[in-house]
């Protein structure tokens, strides 16, 4: 059976910017500082921690920790002393790392991020959410390119499925909505993203609704290919949807906000030559690689976040010894 990731950026609850203050992260795991500077080396250190070096955080769950790795990884093999701190927590407490100096770099998703930091946000593509979110940081935080990489809420079918009423998109499932079952998270029944939203941006109602409390998880995958459900709020990096040719829909409204995974850093605190490495590792990270990387650390002869950070690194010609 395949097990799938715990909850990433996507489905993290919404905080207001007063959630970035540090009295809000009370006894989140304390992390060593950096070192002290040296001197001599300051000239070629206009940005960047104290010395040269950079700590690269990450949520506590596989995918992020896979591509905190990755990001360490492209910082070696651009001359960047670059370490891991992984498994930090949730977002308010990676965030308030970065702000305080634990941390100098963390992966993220730019919709929930977007929505962690302006509550208020309405951005739903992903050039909507990245005309938005630079500005929308606190002070002394900034975000470098997305990538195209995205894990993302999502209405997934089975192949059958998907025959049987010509399914390619949301917008597909109106005039046959009331014949289906939707299997999803609890709180799918409520958030804006979920039955209202399908309501209100596909004139979607199911013929009912079937919570499952496991994130989107095997137990859902499972309900789904047994037909106990006809459609499974899933996300897109799970990978299950590649070993079990499952169908993701198109969401031509928007339903589902754009979450591009993308390094946030602390200003001022990355060496010279992070920003261009990181940039270049956004370029090439896809979603299929992401599921790939899941599925390492996950399935049959599982590995851990930096092995199958490593193998990709060196497919895609980094030496990041």
């Amino acid at each position: 059976m395949t097990t799938t990731s715990p909850t990433p950026g996507p489905r993290a609850p919404r905080f207001s910017r007063r959630a970035l203050l540090p009295a809000a992260v009370a006894g989140v795991l304390v992390l060593s500082a950096c070192g002290s500077s040296d001197p001599l080396a300051e000239d070629d250190q206009s940005a960047g921690s104290d010395d040269g070096a950079v700590t690269v955080g990450s949520a506590d769950f596989p995918e992020s920790q896979i591509i905190a790795e990755l990001y360490a990884g492209v910082l070696r093999d651009a001359g960047v002393e670059a370490t891991t701190e992984p498994g930090i927590g949730a977002r308010e407490a990676y965030v308030s790392a970065v702000e305080d100096g634990s941390i100098d770099l963390v992966p993220d998703y730019t919709g929930n991020l977007l929505l962690y930091v302006d509550s208020e946000s309405k951005a739903a593509s992903a050039d909507e959410i990245m005309a938005e979110l630079p500005d929308a940081l606190p002070e002394g935080l900034t975000v470098l390119e997305p990538s195209e990489a995205e894990n993302k809420d999502a209405m997934v079918v089975t192949q059958d499925t998907a025959d049987e009423y010509s399914l390619t998109s949301i917008s597909d499932m109106a005039s046959v909505c009331g014949e289906l079952v939707i299997a999803g998270p609890p709180e799918f029944q409520e958030r804006a993203y979920g039955l209202p939203g399908l309501e209100s941006k596909y004139n979607c109602v199911p013929e009912s609704f079937e919570p499952i409390n496991d994130g989107g998880g095997s137990l859902t995958v499972d309900t789904l290919t047994r037909g106990d459900a006809d459609v499974a709020n899933i996300f897109t990096t799970t990978p299950a949807i590649e070993e079990q040719n499952l169908v993701v829909l198109e969401d031509p409204e928007n339903n589902f906000i754009a979450q591009q995974v993308i390094p946030l850093a602390a200003e001022d605190r990355l060496p010279e030559g992070s920003e261009d490495a990181l940039n270049e590792l956004s370029s090439k990270l896809t979603t299929e690689d992401l599921i790939e990387l899941n599925q390492a650390v996950s399935g049959d002869g599982a590995v851990s976040p930096q092995q199958a950070a490593q193998k990709w690194l060196e497919e895609n010609g980094y030496d990041a010894a």
